[in-house]
This record gives C-alpha cells, structure tokens and sequence, in this order.
C-alpha cells in the first residue's frame, strides 16, 4: 500500500467525521419522516430537494472545482478565493431576486399553489447552501478537516434538533410508535397545515448558522475581484457546470418524470398514487446511503489531493492503485447491505417496504458512479474538462430516454435501472477516452475479478433463499467473510500487516 493511498485513507477518514458519520446523522431523519408522513406526503420532501440539487449544481457553476485548479496554479489563493466568491455572491444574489418575484407562479406551474411559501424557503436554503460552497473548499485546500468536520456536524445536529422538535415533541403521531414522545403542551408550535414543511423550516436554520460560522473568517479576507483571473476561471469551470447539471440529470431527474409519466390505475386518484410512488422511490433510494455516504467522503479527500500530485513521477500508478481499493471497498458495502436486508429495511417505515426490490440496483449503480468520479480526474488533470460535458451529456440523454421507454411500463423500479444502466455506459466511455488521452494503468483484470466474485456471492445469496432468518444471517455473514478473506489473499494485507508489526 503505497504512502499516497495512506494518505488518502487518512483524509478520507477525516472527511469521514463530517460526511460519513455526519451525513449518516442527518440520513437518520429518513426514519423519521417516513413514519410521520405518508408516503404521498413524503414524495413532496423528495421532489422539491431533486430541484434544490439542480439548482446548487447551476448556482455554484464548477467553481469549487476552479478554485482548487486555480489556487493550486496562483500562488495568491485568497485572489482566487475572493473572486470566485464574490461572483458566486452575485448570481446567488440575482437568483434570490428571481424567485421572491416570481415564487407565486413557480410555485402554480410545480402544482404546490396551496403551499407557495415552500418556493420560498427553498430558495433562501438553495442561497445559503451556495454561499458557503466555496468557503468549505478553501477549509479542503488548506486542509483544515477538522474545522470543516465540525460545521457540518454543527450544521446536521440544527438539523436534527429541530426535526425531533417539531415531528416527535410537537406533533401528535396517533398511528405510529413516536406517539410516546409526544408532549401535548407543545402542540401548539406545530400547525398541520405546513406539514412536511418543517422539514424544510429545520433546514432553512441549519444552513443560516452555518453561514454564520463562517461570516468571522470573512473579514480575515482581502476581497479583490480580478476580471482576467474570472474570465479564465469561468472558462475553465463552466464546461464542469454543463457536466454538473447533466450530472443532476442523472441522478435525480427521474424523481422529476415520474410525476409526469406515471399513470394511476383506473379507480385511484393520480396525484395521491403519483406522489405515493415518489415517495416510496425516494426513501428505498436512501438505503443505498452507505454507498452514497463512501463516495462523498471519498471526493472530498481525493479531489485535492489528486490535484496536488499531478506532478509526481508514479502519480498515474497511484491513481490505479487508489481505483482498485475504491472498488473493494464499495464492494464491500454492497455486500453489507444485501446480506442484511432485511434489517436494513427497517430504515425505512413499512409503508416503504414494496420498493426494497430497487436497492441492489441502485447500489450498484452508484457503485459505477464513484468509478466514475475516480476516472473523471483525466480530463480535469489534463484541463480537458469539456470531455466531462460531453460524458455527462452522454448519460443525461440515456437516462431520459430510459426514464421515457421505462417509467410506463415499470414505474420507479424504471428509473432505477434507468440509472444503472447511465453510469455503467459513462464508466465504459470515460475509460477509454482515458486511455486514449491520458492513459492510467488500472488494474482492470483485478476489478472486474473483484466485481466478479461479489456477484457471484450475492446471487448465491438470493438462489438458495433460507427461510430461517438465524441461519440465513449466519450463511451471509460467511458470504461478507469469504469476500474479505479473498481480498486480503489478493492484496497480501497480512503480509503489510505482518511486516508493520
């Protein structure tokens, strides 16, 4: 295992304090909502933040990917810094114009005209969010994790507080077991007729505070704005921007069709069964999080760190090494899951239960979508991010056109194979747009042996089907060793182990 792998463990780790650990926190609301809000109710919740994703994505126009290049090009970061911030400020600004203008009828044309402060808050929590984008970057660059780790951990306990609040101490639960936390005197902090619309009250805080915890180290700042310095950053970023939008196309556009394609069957009322199967697509979604969760944590430390290291002599072979460990360990997580389904399904409430059928999908799927992010660092190393366009405009178009032919035919469970299917074909493209103009040695026999026998183990799982719940736990923690025990041989860990000792 090489020092950079060590490295990058490391800050992975560290990162992992704020995005795995912290994220995982803020993922325990998804029990929560799902058993104080029925499923039509929580469709809502995952609609509005699939246009909240999008709109970060335009907002923060791959400039927190300018920043790192840039900074590491111009010895004066904070110029870099305090431009980029300060045209982000502007268009975030204009955004804010916008949406107080015209949030009415935003809010008529997403069917929500009894709910239009909705548009409302969202947009000052899309704000905030982006406003503090690139100040978490500038804490990344210098390295500081632990600060960054402690505002997003601050961040995500406002969070929490306030849903604990006003879903479990305030609002009566009569159907369900959070009933027993209910303290009657303080009902009337809650009013039924906002609803899920506490879940975004809770979030609006959190992102107000942790602008502010960062409103001290703006005025150790010496804003400047370099209109040559913008213009080649803009240049640089705004192709990531085209992939970043493409990108939110892939990943959560399809909780947008789905209102649109879907059908109710004859006798059902449309909008209640639409919004329903949202809602149950949108929490079976969260239990690919631990994936998801690896995955963020992941870029965080790798993104820096890649950049970094471009001039090293073995940087290319640090990268292979870096993908096959990416690999195992999101394997390794895959495996977790579907062994443990049953008990992971418990996340979720049982009125979620029918949708668990997508989440081996979907696991996988966001699997090829870390390959993804790992092999996408050839074209940003080689300033060629237009490729990174291309291949998100790539996948956006198969996932349209997959969401189109499959939503009516298969409903969410559509989507999800909709989504594997687009990062399966961006992986296999932006592999071989990497060998050709910035050829990597990854170790592809190793990988695809690894992926092999991981499947292998699953479907062996899933073919014998044990009935008995204490055996079948028992042959699956077997499966999880034997996988582990194979990657240990492969990789010779205990002899690393043996020799550090």
């Amino acid at each position: 295992m090489s020092n950079i792998l060590k490295k990058l463990l490391g800050q992975t780790a560290i990162y992992g304090l704020s995005s795995i650990v912290g994220r995982l926190l803020n993922y325990l609301l998804v029990p929560l909502f799902t058993r104080a809000f029925l499923p039509q109710e929580y469709g809502v919740v995952t609609e509005l933040y699939a246009y909240a994703v999008f709109l970060i994505v335009l907002l923060t126009y791959g400039m927190e990917t300018g920043f790192f290049r840039f900074a590491e090009k111009n010895q004066d970061t904070n110029k870099v810094f305090s431009t980029s911030f300060i045209s982000i400020l502007g268009t975030t600004g204009l955004f804010l114009i916008i949406a107080f203008a015209f949030g009415n009828k935003i809010a008529e044309l997403l069917q929500y005209a009894d709910h239009k402060e909705y548009i409302t808050w969202f947009a000052v929590i899309i704000s905030f969010d982006v406003l503090t984008a690139l100040p978490f970057a500038k804490l990344r660059k210098e390295n500081k994790a632990k600060k960054f780790a402690i505002f997003k951990i601050l961040n995500i306990l406002i969070n929490i507080s306030l849903n604990l609040f006003f879903l479990v101490l305030c609002k009566e639960n009569p159907d369900n077991s959070l009933s027993g936390f209910h303290i009657p005197e303080l009902s009337r902090f809650y009013d039924q007729n906002i609803g899920v619309g506490y879940i975004f009250i809770s979030n609006l805080v959190a992102s107000a505070f942790t602008l502010l915890f960062f409103i001290p180290s703006f005025f150790k700042i010496k804003f400047v704005f370099s209109k040559e310095l913008i213009k080649k950053m803009l240049w640089y970023s705004l192709p990531l921007l085209v992939a970043g939008m493409a990108g939110m196309v892939n990943e959560v556009l399809d909780r947008v069709l789905l209102k649109y394609l879907l059908e109710a069957p004859e006798g059902v009322e449309n909008r209640q069964y639409v919004m329903t199967q949202i809602g149950i697509y949108g929490a079976n979604y969260k239990l690919s999080i631990l994936m998801t969760l690896f995955i963020q944590a992941f870029r965080y430390a790798a993104e820096p760190l890649f950049f970094s290291m471009k001039s090293n002599k073995d940087a290319k072979a640090n990268y292979a090494e870096v993908m096959t460990y990416f690999v195992i360990f999101g394997l390794f997580i895959f495996l977790s899951i579907m062994m443990y389904i049953d008990i992971a399904k418990l996340f979720i409430g049982s009125k979620y239960h029918e949708g668990i059928e997508i989440v081996p999908i979907l696991l996988i799927a966001n699997l090829f979508l870390g390959i993804v992010f790992n092999l996408s660092f050839w074209y940003k190393l080689s300033d060629k991010t237009i490729y990174g366009t291309y291949l998100a405009v790539f996948g956006a178009a198969i996932t349209l056109i997959l969401n189109f032919l499959l939503i009516p035919i298969l409903g969410y469970v559509g989507s999800a194979w909709a989504t594997l299917a687009c990062y399966f074909s961006m992986m296999l493209a932006s592999y071989f747009l990497g060998r050709k103009h910035y050829k990597i040695p990854y170790n592809i026999k190793k990988i695809l042996m690894y992926f092999g026998f991981a499947l292998l183990l699953y479907f062996v799982s899933i073919l014998l089907n044990i009935q008995n719940q204490t055996v079948k736990y028992l042959f699956n923690t077997l499966i999880l060793l034997s996988f582990l025990a194979v990657v240990f041989y492969v990789e010779k860990i205990w002899v690393l182990i043996k020799s550090k000792k």
